[in-house]
């Protein structure tokens, strides 16, 4: 397995975790919106750190860049505050569940499309059926029978 994968598999190991740890910091406080906020101060505190060891020039072509890509803002604000108010009543594996199924469906889309720029990797039936496998390999984890 390559680093990047090593590294892609911590941030997939995380997302549950985020949500555990930001739903229950929800509840405990009595709102959800509040701990979002918490989250995404802590998460900006990262991501300055991270800025300025890497080299913060890349912040001053900001500018120059088309609004549609300040999105991923919009997007990542949805699923952080969804998990929080969902998941403590849904259950994390099942937000969780969810959230991957749309992963798997957009991540497919965009690969097919090359949509927003990404590398166009086309969805051949070899690839709808390894996705259409994870999906029912992700269904079974949260709907099948318990022991």
């Amino acid at each position: 397995m390559t680093h990047h994968a090593l590294i892609m598999l911590a941030a997939g190991f995380g997302i549950p975790v985020l949500a555990a740890l930001n739903a229950r910091l929800g509840a405990n406080i009595g709102g959800p919106a509040a701990a979002a906020l918490v989250l995404f101060t802590v998460a900006l505190t990262c991501a300055g750190v991270a800025t300025l060891l890497t080299g913060p020039g890349a912040l001053t072509r900001l500018a120059g860049q088309p609004p549609h890509l300040f999105g991923a803002g919009v997007l990542v604000a949805f699923y952080v505050l969804s998990i929080t108010w969902i998941a403590p009543v849904f259950g994390v594996g099942n937000a969780v569940f969810f959230v991957l199924l749309g992963q798997l469906v957009s991540a497919g889309l965009i690969d097919q499309f090359g949509l927003f720029g990404a590398r166009q990797v086309a969805l051949s039936p070899l690839r709808v059926g390894g996705l259409v496998l994870m999906a029912a390999g992700l269904a079974l984890t949260q709907f099948a029978p318990r022991g």
